[in-house]
């Protein structure tokens, strides 16, 4: 059931039982019917009594497994959950609401689109729905979006689209066209839930009997206490290296202890490091790269338990999605007031053809960027290779370590020993001379100092 089952059935799908309270209505528009469209009061009167409901969505506040939010569902059955001016007037007054209470929006989507019997007065409702998402954002709340079947047009493109996190149910038809109005020759599996999922476009794709798990374990990410300006968040600890121990004998050394095939990568540190994680997927350009982790995870400390973002590298050559996806994730994370980790690891930025059509040196450009103005602290720790500005994309300005078991270098120093126009076996003695073992990067001041041990194996 991709749809939910309409509105109330969606509610009751991630409601906590008994917690659904309606919103009043707003009062209804001056001229609600502005072009005078044959037949529109009597299809709005059909479908009202279809329905059992008088406008396309329903809003009001909740529990999602115990977490309070501001909820508002689509009821497809409604003139296919078409976006008119009274639609509008709700999704502002459900935004109004979650801000003066300080709680989290979540859609559930399921619409066609702007209302053609309102013209566009019902296409302008977008502008007023991204005006209030962009409000929510700023004020610090988040929006999780679960798409439903169909959702398509402006509510895809507002609501879902434009979301802090988008979950999907499986199924479901989703894209910016419409089945109608696509072109004839158009590939239906494009609309797709796991398309869409598999372009960045969707966090996740989750069955309707662990949406409500899944929609709480979010929430709850998202939305714990934070610093204040006066008592800010404090920086992510850094994480213990999971590796080798003893430093390298020389620059050579540290450049195979970091490929070595056995040494601990990405995702045993986010294990380690996090008594639960969620994902966030792909750049919402088209991309996706599944060797940068991007997500928010729970850390227990001193007896405490906080929330904090995570922007990994997997050992590849990064992608321009995966340079936009962190910083989707740092920009995210810092409305948001979480801190952020990062995780080096990469023999260094895409850099095939591909990568270049796709805007390799805007993405990496654009995370430098929001690394450096990120309001709150990012921590970073380099666990692997460290290859050249595709590495310190990454890196959190005055606050990186590294793994013994790593190095940081302006470049390869194979390609080093080529620039130069060495021979290739005298690539050794070029990453000597690079001083790029985790000890050198100390001692130059690159880095704040060297990951130590859990303290099970002190």
């Amino acid at each position: 059931m991709a749809d939910g089952g309409g509105a109330r059935g969606a509610l009751d799908l991630v409601c906590d039982p008994g917690t659904f309270r309606e919103l009043p209505p707003p009062a209804p528009p001056v001229r609600p019917d502005p072009l005078r469209w044959p037949g529109y009061g009597d299809a709005r009167a059909r479908a009202a009594e279809r329905t059992g409901e008088a406008e396309s969505v329903v809003i009001g506040t909740a529990e999602i497994d115990g977490v309070p939010v501001v909820v508002l569902a689509f009821e497809f059955g409604y003139l296919g959950g078409s976006l008119g001016q009274e639609t509008g007037d709700r999704i502002e007054a459900a935004h109004a609401h979650a801000r003066a209470h300080r709680l989290p929006v979540v859609p559930l989507i399921a619409t066609g689109g702007s209302r053609m019997q309102e013209g566009m007065i019902a296409l302008t409702q977008l502008q007023r729905v991204a005006r209030q998402s962009a409000l929510t954002r700023a004020a610090g709340l988040p929006q999780i979006a679960v798409v439903r079947d169909p959702t398509t047009g402006g509510g895809w493109a507002t609501l879902g689209a434009g979301a802090d996190l988008t979950l999907a149910l499986p199924g479901a038809q989703i894209g910016f066209a419409g089945s109608r109005v696509r072109p004839p020759d158009a590939d239906p599996a494009a609309y797709t839930a796991r398309a869409q999922w598999e372009a960045g476009s969707v966090d996740a794709v989750v069955a309707p009997d662990e949406l409500r798990t899944a929609l709480g374990r979010r929430l709850r990410l998202l939305t714990r206490p934070s610093g204040s300006p006066e008592a800010p968040e404090s920086p992510a600890p850094v994480p213990y290296a999971l590796g080798r121990t003893d430093l390298p004998a020389t620059g050579w050394d540290a450049v195979q202890r970091a490929r070595a095939p056995q040494r601990p990568r990405a995702a045993a540190y986010l294990d380690a490091y996090f008594t639960d994680r969620i994902e966030l997927r792909g750049d919402r350009a088209g991309g996706a790269d599944d060797g940068m982790l991007c997500g928010f995870g729970a850390h227990e400390a001193q007896g405490r338990s906080r929330t904090i973002a995570y922007a990994a590298q997997c050992g590849t050559a990064t992608t321009p999605a995966g340079y936009r996806t962190a910083t989707r994730l740092v920009r995210l994370a810092g409305r948001l007031g979480i801190p952020v980790l990062t995780l080096v690891d990469t023999p260094g930025a895409a850099s095939d053809d591909a990568a270049e059509r796709a805007g390799a040196g805007a993405a990496i450009a654009e995370l430098f960027l929001a690394l450096a103005e990120s309001p709150v602290p990012v921590t970073t720790l380099v666990v692997g290779e460290g290859g050249s500005g595709g590495a310190l994309a990454l890196a959190a300005p005055g606050n990186t370590w590294v793994a013994p078991d790593a190095y940081f270098s302006v470049i390869a120093p194979e390609l080093a020993a080529a620039i130069l126009k060495r021979p290739a076996d005298q690539a050794p003695d070029t990453a000597g001379q690079l001083r790029i073992r985790p000890q050198d990067l100390v001692d130059l001041g690159v880095v704040r100092g060297i990951a130590g041990p859990p303290p099970s194996k002190i």
